[in-house]
C-alpha cells in the first residue's frame, strides 16, 4: 500500500454579526458584518487547517487551538495556520494542492480570491498555482442564504518524503 499520498478535508462555517471585522483567507473584506469567533473566525483557513491536520493524521483544529484558551482570543488565524504547516512539515509532509470552496450569499467574494491566494501561499510558503479558491451563493436558502453566516471546505492533497 503506497501511503506517500494522502487526502484531507476540513468543513468550517461562523455567524455573521455586527461589529466584527470580515477575514477570509487572510484578507480583511470591506462589509457591514463580520464572522463571529473565538480567532478572527477565518472560515477558510480554519478549513485549510482542518484538512492539513486530517491528512497528517492529527487532531482538530479545535483540539490543538481550544476556544476556552485566552491566548487564541482573537488571533489571526495565519499564525495559527503557519503553525499546523510547521506540523505537518515536521511529519515530513508536503503540500501538492488545495482545492477550497466559500459559500457566502453576501458579500460577493469573487474580486477578493487573487489576494487570499497570495496571501494564503505566502502563509504556507507554497506556489499561488497549488491553491484553488471558488465562491459560491446558497442561492438564498437556508441560513447562508439568509446572510447569517458564512461556510467553506477544503481539501487537501499532501504527499510524504
Amino acid at each position: 500500500m503506497n501511503t506517500n499520498l494522502r487526502i484531507g478535508q476540513g468543513f468550517d462555517v461562523h455567524r455573521l454579526e455586527k461589529d466584527r471585522r470580515l477575514v477570509i483567507g487572510g484578507v480583511e473584506i470591506p462589509f457591514d458584518k463580520g464572522l463571529l469567533g473565538h480567532s478572527d473566525a477565518d472560515v477558510l483557513i480554519h478549513a485549510i487547517i482542518d484538512s492539513l491536520l486530517g491528512a497528517t493524521g492529527n487532531a482538530d483544529i479545535g483540539t490543538l487551538f481550544p476556544d476556552t484558551d485566552a491566548k487564541f482570543k482573537d488571533i489571526d488565524s495565519t499564525i495559527l495556520l503557519k503553525k499546523v504547516v510547521e506540523i505537518m512539515q515536521k511529519d515530513n509532509f508536503s503540500i501538492v494542492n488545495i482545492d477550497t470552496t466559500v459559500t457566502a450569499q453576501a458579500p460577493k467574494l469573487m474580486k477578493y480570491i487573487p489576494d487570499m491566494k497570495k496571501r494564503l501561499a505566502e502563509v504556507m510558503d507554497i506556489d499561488e498555482t497549488q491553491i484553488t479558491i471558488k465562491a459560491k451563493t446558497a442561492e438564498h436558502l437556508g441560513a447562508l442564504g439568509r446572510e447569517e453566516g458564512i461556510a467553506a471546505q477544503s481539501v487537501v492533497l499532501l504527499m510524504k518524503g
